[in-house]
């Protein structure tokens, strides 16, 4: 009954604000950061059965991400060029105070009938911070600002008087008004770590790990909402995935190892120790990127790893073994997004769509 109840798993793809693309590799990629490119890219996204955009947040170039637009005002720009699409800006807890980012977004959400959604981003980049002189906390105190963050933005959308006491943010009978429509904007954050995954079970509406496998994500749910329900709250779950979707599954792997062959090892390897550095730094040594090889880095977070690679009939396969991990949504970079969102949208998620429909039937029939 269980499988009944399950909503489709939903679909978002990376919002390339940011240049470079989303691969470190010097392979082709027909992907551009400017503000044209992407209009048209979340209209063919709406267009074709995508639920979410996700957009980036970086102050500094480092990895080819030589030029970065910021987040809210390009999510902003996104949602007024789409009617149905909902947009995630990512906000980063040091440059942003929850007093600003509350006002922005209930502001933005107004205009939007409410499509606007925010991704906590608790920091990974200790050299981004230094450039922009935004003092670096521990790795667990990092999720518990963002956990107060949180905690903030909630308060002032939804509390006439808002008064909290905590270690990074304090407010004193603040009053903002207006307040977003409801349902109020959806929370993300991500992470792998355990401060990570408890901070998503106390507080948070979405959770995006980095990719895997099926068995893999199964572990991090099955933690997760665990902790989740004794918490008294609920979660859900995103997963990343870098799709490759070709007529035939030799022709995937070819542009995979394409892109692999073509990767800057200079700018993988300054990648692979700042991120590896933040991951081992949480206290059991597990958070984002702690275990990821070489290729593995190669895109941002591990999406080689979830195996959307391959003809649409095994991409939708694999869905459908991601979703029954327990992922409710799929976050997916592309090589050359305008076209391969169009082909994604029309060749793998109506297969996804029939391979649910069969496993409702199936179930009804069990019961």
């Amino acid at each position: 009954m269980s499988q009944i109840k399950r909503e489709p798993v939903k679909f978002a793809y990376w919002v390339p604000n940011v240049s470079g693309g989303l691969v470190i590799s010097n392979i082709e990629q027909r992907t551009s950061w400017d503000i044209d490119y992407n209009r048209k890219l979340a209209q063919i996204a709406e267009a074709n059965g995508f639920d979410y955009a996700l957009s980036q947040i970086r102050f500094t170039a480092g990895y080819g991400a030589d030029n970065q637009h910021e987040s809210v005002s390009f999510s902003h720009a996104l949602l007024a060029a789409t009617t149905k699409l909902k947009v995630i800006a990512a906000l980063l807890p040091g440059p942003w105070n929850p007093a600003l980012a509350a006002k922005q977004i209930a502001t933005i959400n107004h205009l939007t009938n409410g499509r606007v959604a925010v991704n906590i981003v608790s920091g990974w980049f200790r050299g981004e911070f230094a450039a922009i002189g935004e003092h670096w906390l521990d790795h667990d105190e990092r999720y518990r600002r963002s956990e107060e963050f949180i905690r903030a933005l909630r308060g002032i959308w939804t509390e006439d008087s808002f008064t909290f006491k905590g270690d990074f943010y304090r407010f004193n009978e603040y009053s903002m008004k207006p307040k977003p429509i409801d349902p109020l904007p959806e929370i993300f954050q991500g992470g792998s770590s355990r401060a990570a995954r408890d901070m998503a079970a106390r507080v948070s509406d979405w959770y995006f790990t980095n990719g895997n496998t099926p068995a893999e994500i199964r572990k991090q749910v099955d933690d997760i909402r665990a902790k989740a329900v004794a918490n008294g709250h609920s979660v859900k779950i995103g997963v990343n995935a870098f799709a490759i979707a070709r007529d035939t599954e030799a022709e995937a792997r070819t542009v995979l190892d394409e892109i692999i062959a073509k990767a800057n090892p200079e700018a993988v390897q300054g990648f692979a120790d700042q991120v590896k550095n933040a991951g081992k730094a949480s206290p059991e040594g597990e958070g984002n990127w702690a275990k990821s090889s070489f290729e593995d880095l190669v895109q941002y977070n591990d999406g080689f790893r979830s195996n959307l690679i391959g003809t649409p009939e095994q991409i939708a396969e694999r869905v459908i073994d991601l979703k029954n991990a327990g992922a409710d949504l799929i976050l997916l970079g592309f090589l050359h997004f305008q076209e391969e969102v169009e082909f994604f949208g029309k060749h793998v998620i109506p297969l996804v769509r029939k391979l649910e429909e069969a496993e409702t039937v199936t179930a009804v029939a069990a019961e």
